[in-house]
C-alpha cells in the first residue's frame, strides 16, 4: 500500500472546488481512495466563525466558569456556546467539553478547530461529512474519506479518524470467516475507514506543514462483507454511558 500526499494545494477558501483542485494535481486510478482533511472541506463550505457570533447563554457561562476553576485556565464562554450549538449532546462538560456531533461523532469541543484558520477565530466541522464525501466521490469517481484528528479513551495523543466516507463500506466484517486454526470469528469488525484515515494522517502531517489531501494506492477491501456502522449509539457505548452518568465534583 502506498500513501501519496497531493502536492501544491493552495489555501482553501469558501466556494473552492475541492474535487477539481485534487484532480488537477494527481492522476487518480480506479482503485485509489482519496482521504480529505475535514478542515479543507469546512473551509470550502465556509464553515468559519468568529467568537463574536456566539452569545453565551447561562449554561455556557456555567460551563466556562467551572472549567476555569478546575483547570486554572480561562475558558471563553463564547467558545463553550459554540460547542453547545454544534453538538447534539454534551457527553462531558468538565474538566473539558466532550460532545456528540449531529452526525454521530463523539469528540472534544465538537471538533471545533482554532489552528490554521486565517481571518477567523474558529473552524467548525462540516455539517454533514458523509454528504461532503459523497459529493467528492461522485466528482472524482473513487472512494473518498473525510478525516479528522481525534483522541481516544485510554490513549495519549491523537490520530486520524473518519468522520465521513462514500464509495466504500466503513468496515470489513470478518464475522463468520475462519482464523488459521479453523475457528470461526464471532466479533471481528475492522474499521477500515479509520485505519486508512490514520495512515493518511502520517503522511498528511499536522500544524504548519500539513498537506490536507492524500491518495491511498494499491489497497484492496478484499472479499469480505462490509458494514457502514461506525459510530456507536449510546446503548452500545459503555464508556459514553459511564461519562454521562458521572458528575464531576468541584471541591473548591
Amino acid at each position: 500500500m502506498e500513501v501519496i500526499a497531493v502536492p501544491g494545494l493552495p489555501e482553501i477558501r469558501p466556494g473552492d472546488d475541492l474535487a477539481a483542485l485534487v484532480a488537477d494535481r494527481i492522476d487518480l486510478r480506479p482503485d485509489d481512495v482519496v482521504v480529505v482533511a475535514s478542515t479543507v472541506v469546512s473551509k470550502a463550505a465556509g464553515r468559519t466563525a468568529s467568537l463574536s457570533d456566539f452569545e453565551p447563554g447561562e449554561r455556557a457561562r456555567e460551563i466556562a466558569d467551572r472549567i476555569t476553576a478546575l483547570t486554572g485556565e480561562a475558558k471563553d464562554p463564547r467558545f463553550a456556546q459554540a460547542v453547545i450549538e454544534e453538538s447534539e449532546a454534551l457527553v462531558l462538560d468538565a474538566p473539558f467539553l466532550l460532545a456528540k456531533t449531529r452526525f454521530g461523532h463523539v469528540t472534544v469541543n465538537a471538533g471545533i478547530d482554532r489552528s490554521n484558520v486565517p481571518e477567523a477565530d474558529l473552524l467548525l466541522l462540516p455539517e454533514d461529512p458523509g454528504a461532503s464525501a459523497q459529493a467528492l466521490h461522485e466528482a472524482l469517481d473513487v472512494p473518498v474519506i473525510v478525516s479528522d484528528t481525534s483522541g481516544r479513551p485510554f490513549r495519549h495523543g491523537q490520530r486520524g479518524v473518519a468522520v465521513g466516507w462514500a464509495g466504500m463500506p466503513a468496515s470489513r466484517d470478518w464475522r463468520g470467516e475462519a482464523d488459521r486454526d479453523g475457528r470461526e470469528l464471532g466479533v471481528t469488525v475492522q474499521a477500515v475507514v479509520d485505519e486508512l484515515a490514520a495512515a493518511s494522517n502520517l503522511v498528511a502531517g499536522e500544524g504548519g506543514g500539513g498537506t490536507p489531501v492524500t491518495v491511498i494506492r494499491d489497497w484492496s477491501f478484499g472479499d469480505h462483507a462490509g458494514s457502514d456502522e461506525l459510530f456507536r449509539d449510546r446503548e452500545a457505548d459503555l464508556v459514553r454511558q459511564a461519562l454521562e452518568d458521572w458528575t464531576y465534583e468541584d471541591d473548591s
